[in-house]
């Protein structure tokens, strides 16, 4: 009879586990035909190698055991497909890894670092348009943005090329004779690049490829949010340093949350930490980074302003504000969010591009026809919704705009607001949503320092013909910011100049210019070459 019994009991279990095993696998099976991957409208995606299933971490090999994460689509907000994130362990070894093609990279010239830097823009031309795609479906920007943030990259890549036979220091007179005194840069060795969500593309381009032309290695860590635009584009990295018989570890990633981030940060062969994102977050990875006396290089928020005078040409001005302010839908560290105005073209302006506000298609980010996309998360939507309450309670005019929009997606409507302080406590907080927050001044002294008056110091712009004007706001009393323009709007920047900006915004520049600087560790070399040896202060040994 026991032995009946626990038969019986014995079968029942079996059945239970298989029933229980196939409830697992059908909503697993349900789980997946849920993914915006597995729809045929979407079956592009797996031209970049994704999958339902993608993992987060590559060190010349593909691995994570980490977090499970799923991507979501800000404009509907369906799940995309699912990243697993790297552990602590798993950066451990990707770190490992790293330095150790570095090894391979620092030995070969950097002409030659340069071609490979040149397939990688090669490789992501022939992608640019199911990647960017990728960007628009992921981040939620328009689909020209995406395609256009791709072509960052690409356009980077060139710049690079260009400068693997440049890069260098001078040769300088030397006081004695039978000496050379000249400057020799190298590369600081492993560069930690963590990037933000609104440009999951373009600023791992920037930093990437002038860090490989310098010499060093790059350890990517992308937004959670952005995962598998973090992944595409290793892969495509990938796919060109092993058809060059190339250690992959050379461009790692580690997809992760603020525990890989912090890693990175306190991390002593981390030697350069590249950080984009809030100026919160960003103190405290400069805290961290300082704390170990290592290098960092900080692209941190902006609160940026366009002012426009009495003879501004405003057929330049109203286009001018209207793509600075709503595009990317206020989420670009350049997009400008207090326009200050000449009283005497105060009210024409507002009434102007409170006009051109309603004309924007607002839709689909891959509608090749929009030019307004939904905010990149719930969260942003709320963020959006209490500023312009606070700016209600300190006295603001709600223009136009200001609701949540009914439709699937995070939508919010792009905001214009008047009647604020120029010192009131919202206009000096920069909040990553379209509002627009119209100030009207009186004299330049007045426009001049309420620009500069804010903790950011990223991007400016003036609307002038006064050529004395132009070149007082170029000067030292002028704009404080990293980005100084006249007659064109704050964002928008070229690849060839410096980009970054001054007091909270951190100090970095990346890109063009001289930034190559950054990513290079500098020494001065003393080569004697006679016969004597002629001492500091004139000593001499009897």
């Amino acid at each position: 009879m026991q032995r009946c019994l626990t038969l019986t009991l014995a079968q029942h279990s079996r059945l239970f586990l298989r029933s229980k095993l196939a409830t697992v696998r059908c909503q697993q099976s349900a789980a997946m035909s849920g993914l915006l991957i597995n729809q045929p409208k979407y079956s592009w995606l797996k031209e970049l190698g994704l999958s339902e299933d993608n993992p987060g971490v590559y060190n010349g090999s593909w691995g994570g055991s980490g977090e499970v994460i799923t991507s979501y689509c800000p404009a509907n907000n369906e799940p995309i497909a699912r990243v697993t994130q790297a552990t602590l362990a798993e950066y451990e070894e990707t770190v490992q890894k790293t330095r150790e093609a570095w090894k391979t990279w620092a030995d070969i010239p950097a002409p030659k670092r340069g071609e490979i830097v040149r397939q990688i823009g090669d490789a992501l031309r022939k992608k640019i348009k199911v990647l960017g795609s990728l960007v628009s479906l992921e981040m939620g920007k328009i689909y020209v943005e995406g395609v256009g943030e791709v072509q960052e990259y690409v356009d980077v890549c060139d710049y690079a090329v260009g400068l693997s036979r440049m890069i260098g220091g001078p040769i300088l007179p030397s006081e004695r004779p039978g000496h050379a005194l000249l400057e020799q840069w190298n590369p600081v060795g492993l560069v930690g690049i963590i990037t933000a969500f609104n440009f999951p593309v373009a600023v791992y381009g920037w930093n990437n490829a002038i860090a490989l032309t310098c010499g060093n290695v790059c350890l990517w860590k992308g937004a959670p949010t952005t995962p598998l635009t973090s992944v595409a584009v290793t892969k495509i990295v990938a796919e060109v340093l092993e058809a060059n018989n190339l250690p992959g570890a050379i461009c790692s990633m580690t997809c992760g949350g603020a525990d890989i981030g912090t890693a990175m940060a306190k991390d002593e062969r981390v030697d350069l930490v590249s950080f984009t994102g809030s100026t919160h977050v960003g103190k405290m990875v400069a805290m961290m980074v300082q704390e170990r006396f290592g290098r960092k290089l900080l692209e941190l928020g902006g609160n940026n302003a366009i002012i426009v005078f009495e003879d501004a040409d405003l057929n330049l001005v109203v286009p001018s504000a209207v793509f600075a302010s709503v595009g990317t839908a206020g989420q670009r560290c350049t997009t400008t969010r207090r326009l200050m105005l000449h009283e005497s073209v105060h009210d024409t302006v507002v009434e102007r591009i409170a006009k051109a506000y309603k004309q924007v298609r607002i839709g689909d980010p891959w509608d090749p026809s929009t030019l307004y996309g939904p905010l990149h998360t719930k969260q942003a939507v709320d963020q959006y919704l209490a500023a312009i309450e606070q700016a209600m309670q300190q006295g603001g005019t709600l223009v136009c705009g200001g609701k949540v929009m009914d439709r699937p997606g995070n939508y919010v409507e792009p905001t214009i607001i008047t009647g604020l302080a120029h010192d009131a406590p919202i206009v000096h907080t920069e909040t990553f949503v379209p509002i627009l927050y119209v100030l009207k001044f009186k004299t330049e002294d007045e426009a001049f320092a309420w620009n500069n008056e804010v903790q950011q110091g990223l991007s400016s712009s003036i609307f002038t013909k006064d050529m004395g004007r132009v070149f007082r706001w170029l000067g030292p009393k002028g704009s404080d910011c990293g980005i100084v323009n006249v007659n064109i709007p704050t964002s928008g920047a070229e690849i060839g100049g410096a980009f970054g900006g001054e007091k909270h915004t951190g100090g970095g520049r990346e890109s063009g210019s001289d930034s190559w600087k950054q990513y290079m560790r500098r020494s001065t070399c003393t080569i004697n070459y006679s016969k004597d040896l002629p001492l500091a202060q004139g000593i001499k040994f009897e």
